[in-house]
């Protein structure tokens, strides 16, 4: 059973390397990955270091399922609350973060911050542009205006 589980873990591991190394446009090399998921919840960002700065990428759906499904195969009283995934080489490292150190005083995007600053310093995260079509919206939820 439990090699099962090892076997379960290590395909979603390089499966999530390769997807990757798809979002960013090739090796997976430089690549970080910061996710946080919770029952019916899974978000990320992915990160890839270009030697002077370091450049934002979307999670794409595939991938956003892949750490759906690592987070599923894990015993449900084991499962952690966010994860930090890098890709050295041909190597792939994991840090997980269990409920009980998990910062919910701390916004996804605050934790998210927290965790860039600590792996990459005051080296620039460069994020796309902000489309030209996009709206804040300024009203409420679930209520009448």
């Amino acid at each position: 059973m439990a090699d099962d589980k090892f076997a379960t873990f290590a395909a979603l591991y390089n499966e999530i390397g390769q997807e990757l190394g798809r979002i960013t446009g090739g090796d997976p090399d430089g690549t970080y990955l910061y996710a946080e998921v919770e029952e019916g919840v899974t978000g990320g960002g992915v990160f890839k270091d270009e030697g002077k700065q370091v450049r934002y990428y979307d999670p794409s759906p595939l991938l956003l399922d892949l750490l759906d499904d690592l987070w599923h195969a894990e015993d449900p009283d084991k499962r952690w609350r966010a994860m930090e995934f890098s890709v050295t080489g041909n190597q792939v490292h994991a840090i997980f973060v269990f409920p009980e150190d998990f910062r919910s005083d701390h916004s996804t995007n605050e934790r998210r911050q927290a965790a860039l600053k600590v792996r990459y310093g005051d080296k620039p995260i460069i994020y796309p542009p902000i489309p030209d079509n996009f709206m804040e919206y300024k009203g409420t939820f679930g209520g009448s205006d």
